[in-house]
């Protein structure tokens, strides 16, 4: 199916719902579609966060909630499907089957439900023999329907696009001048935070054997993996830069009162200068051209150009959705931050691998110096 067909698919399944009064049953534009209602039937006993009500409609498991707002926050603080699965096991946090096993899986398909931002993509799956009942992943066979904002979400939609991004960056890593791929790795929290300035690679971490003497270091990838060194980027030993970014930290606690200004004025001047941009002069836009679609589809009336203009103008609110989530991506940490400064009550005496997941965005290393960048924003710059 091409996108024009998409494009009408999702607005028969929306405006069923919202038309259903004035809409016959019997009306069909092209195909026969399934949802005459506009009602989402959606299988509860196993859909971790909700339940139903006495008139069948889906509500939220306040507790159960909780456990999916934790899922996708620490997936945005950097932890992987793995490790957000042995964090729930740990905790003794039973899956929506009542089961104390959790498998990355499951927590993939928790993050790219659209149900937890309030919507229903119906028809994921579909039966293709009603003798066994067994059910297949539908890859187009028959029509899928997007009804949005159908019941309570869990997930504000802003948060749920940055996953969906980071989701994506992670698949899609490409690293050094070369724009060499890379694999996304979480065991540590530094292992794809700390770059190499010389050559734009990431540094990786290495048990090393230096003429008897062990210990661990990090390194820049591309001195490991080229028999000639093309890259110069000095080696650092690990007890050294947990030390530098511990530094860096507390050097931020020390001066908390002048951090907290700063990002202050970041959240009232840059933040408000660029305020979000609604989307409500396409959607009434978009609403005028698929009433208008509508009607040449049901009069059998060329509609191409009118679906072309429709899925422009829904790319066009994909991407003022994504730069709205990313700049709310943006004010959620500066406020995490200064949550931080004002929580902290002193300085840190050790390293901790989940406060830098937190707070630390990208770790630049040239030479002996290294650039720690904070996720609101602040750099520190410190020697090794």
């Amino acid at each position: 199916m091409d996108a024009k067909g998409e494009i009408m698919l999702t607005i028969m399944a929306s405006l069923a719902q919202q038309e259903s009064q004035s809409l016959s049953q019997n009306v069909k534009l092209g195909i026969q579609y399934r949802y005459q209602q506009g009602e989402v039937q959606v299988n509860h006993n196993r859909f971790l966060g909700y339940t139903k009500d006495e008139h069948n409609r889906l509500v939220i498991n306040p507790e159960q909630a909780k456990i999916v707002k934790r899922i996708y926050r620490e997936y945005l603080e950097g932890a992987s499907l793995v490790q957000i699965a042995r964090g729930l096991e740990a905790d003794e946090i039973l899956t929506a089957a009542k089961r104390s096993k959790w498998r990355p899986e499951s927590i993939k398909k928790i993050l790219q439900n659209e149900k937890y931002i309030g919507d229903a993509l119906l028809q994921k799956t579909y039966t293709v023999d009603f003798l066994t009942k067994k059910r297949v992943v539908n890859n187009g066979h028959v029509p899928q329907y997007y009804v949005e904002n159908n019941h309570e979400l869990i997930i504000p939609r802003e948060i749920y696009l940055q996953v969906q991004e980071e989701m994506m960056r992670r698949a899609n890593i490409r690293n050094g001048k070369t724009g060499k791929k890379r694999v996304y790795s979480s065991k540590y929290a530094l292992s794809s935070i700390v770059f190499c300035k010389e050559c734009e690679d990431v540094f990786r971490r290495v048990h090393w054997n230096n003429r008897g003497y062990r210990s661990i270091v990090w390194r820049c990838v591309s001195r490991l993996e080229r028999k000639t060194h093309l890259c110069n980027a000095e080696t650092i030993r690990e007890d050294e830069l947990h030390q530098v970014i511990v530094q860096a930290i507390n050097e931020v606690l020390g001066n908390k009162d002048n951090y907290l200004e700063i990002l202050i004025e970041n959240i009232e001047t840059v933040l408000n200068e660029n305020a979000d941009k609604p989307t409500t002069d396409i959607d009434e836009k978009l609403e005028e051209l698929q009433m208008e679609l509508l009607r040449l589809a049901n009069s059998k009336e060329d509609y191409d150009d009118v679906a072309e203009e429709i899925y422009r103008l829904r790319e066009l609110k994909q991407e003022v959705m994504l730069k709205n989530a990313a700049r709310e991506g943006l004010r959620q940490r500066i406020e995490e931050m200064t949550k931080f400064l004002k929580e902290q009550p002193q300085q840190l005496e050790a390293y901790d691998d989940l406060l830098v997941r937190r707070l630390i965005e990208k770790i630049m290393i040239h030479e002996r110096q290294l650039t720690i960048e904070f996720k609101s924003g602040i750099e520190i710059i410190k020697e090794v």
